[in-house]
């Protein structure tokens, strides 16, 4: 009997219905016949939106072909209830003359060479400024609504500094592209950039995250964004013919800033690099989806969490964890800071300075100053109270005892 087995789990920031199965053409028909199915790349599996009307129609939807529904993963959980539909001003009302305002300004920004990603980003900022602003002119604008939007919009949503910081780049553009507007680019401040130091894992992380990485594909991925530093995209970009076996060198194309560069290509991933290819036998990219297009980067996320939840990590590790982590022990191994901005593709040395603060080589070898007035208690000729509370034993300042 053909066996189906329902699960709960989150989709884009809402619960799904998870409809999972062996492949059968059968079964995979007769799933596709529900209107509301999406298939997941992430999750692998057929979903529809949880809630108990949508439990009732696909258990009986399925039950018609008498196969087996292992609906245990739901039993005991409720589906969560539906949020109040919210109003109409959550769908943009923009006019016509702004509407084809912010379509030249988009002519604009590809005109600056701007990268996709950032038109895109640069759109919707726009965009939502021109909702909240509603019938009013854009001759009108001022700096009084920019800070109307920021206050009553931005603050509300609680975009990120990062995000906030955007937005006003995205504005200054904007008054740069239409100056018949009275907003003055010059006089919008952006809020002080935050400064968190990145999370980064252990050189023993690694090899743990990619041992419990059991699929050949996904784990030749990790291993490369690790062992060259490259970001997510940089990787999903990645085509065959730029890597260089013989000279051990990688030839990143057309990254972040319309860059190139070259970066090392380490041996030890040689082997995992013949055996995957030899498996996979990618066409163009590096890694490839179905049907030879690119890979997606919501996939590379979506098993990169699972590895590190086999691999016990309990850290927020993000496909640019491993970046960070490749420029911090390149920098514990003593590599300079001029040759890490060059791996990493930074425009600036101040970027690549951050690793500077997280290496730990140089901090395991300064004496904490408790270390110091311990050891010198304990040296000392007279006996004192603090040998007491302190022990005998002499306090190991250089090496941890872990």
């Amino acid at each position: 009997m053909k066996r189906i087995t329902l699960t709960q789990f989150e989709h884009r920031g809402a619960q799904q219905l998870g409809i999972q199965f062996s492949y059968d053409e059968e079964v995979w028909l007769h799933v596709k016949e529900l209107s509301e199915v999406k298939w997941s790349h992430a999750h692998k599996r057929f979903h529809v939106p949880l809630n108990n009307q949508n439990k009732r129609i696909v258990y009986g939807h399925l039950r018609k072909k008498k196969w087996y529904i292992d609906y245990s993963a739901l039993q005991g959980k409720q589906a969560p209830v539906p949020k109040k539909v919210l109003p109409p001003d959550t769908k943009r009302i923009i006019t016509d003359e702004n509407k084809a305002l912010v379509r030249q300004y988009v002519s604009y920004l590809r005109g600056l060479r701007l990268s996709e990603s950032t038109v895109r980003t640069y759109f919707t900022f726009i965009a939502d400024f021109f909702h909240y602003v509603g019938k009013k002119s854009a001759t009108a604008l001022s700096n009084t609504d920019v800070r109307l939007f920021v206050e009553e919009v931005v603050s509300k949503k609680k975009y990120s500094i990062s995000t906030h910081r955007q937005l006003i780049s995205a504005i200054k553009h904007f008054s740069e592209f239409y100056p018949q507007c009275t907003i003055s680019g010059g006089e919008l401040k952006r809020p002080k950039k935050s400064s968190y130091l990145p999370e980064v894992l252990s050189q023993q992380e690694v090899l743990e995250l990619l041992r419990a990485t059991r699929n050949l594909k996904h784990r030749a991925v990790l291993a490369l964004i690790y062992s060259a530093g490259l970001r997510i995209g940089e990787v999903l970009n990645l085509e065959l013919h730029h890597i260089d076996v013989d000279r051990r060198q990688l030839l990143v194309k057309n990254a972040k800033g319309r860059k190139d560069r070259n970066v090392i290509l380490a041996e030890s991933f040689l082997p995992l690099f013949g055996n995957y290819f030899g498996t996979y036998a990618p066409k163009k990219y590096f890694v490839e989806g179905e049907g030879g297009n690119q890979y997606s980067s919501a996939s590379v996320r979506a098993f990169l969490k699972q590895s590190c939840k086999r691999a016990g990590i309990k850290k927020r590790v993000t496909p640019h964890t491993l970046r960070h982590s490749f420029a911090t022990h390149l920098m514990e191994n003593g590599v300079g800071l001029r040759h890490i901005q060059e791996l990493l593709g930074h425009s600036r040395p101040e970027t690549t300075m951050i690793y500077t603060h997280i290496a730990q080589k140089d901090l395991l070898n300064i004496q904490s100053p408790l270390d110091l007035a311990v050891n010198k208690f304990l040296n000392s000729e007279k006996p004192s109270k603090n040998q007491r509370f302190f022990g005998k034993k002499k306090v190991n300042c250089t090496k941890p005892n872990y």
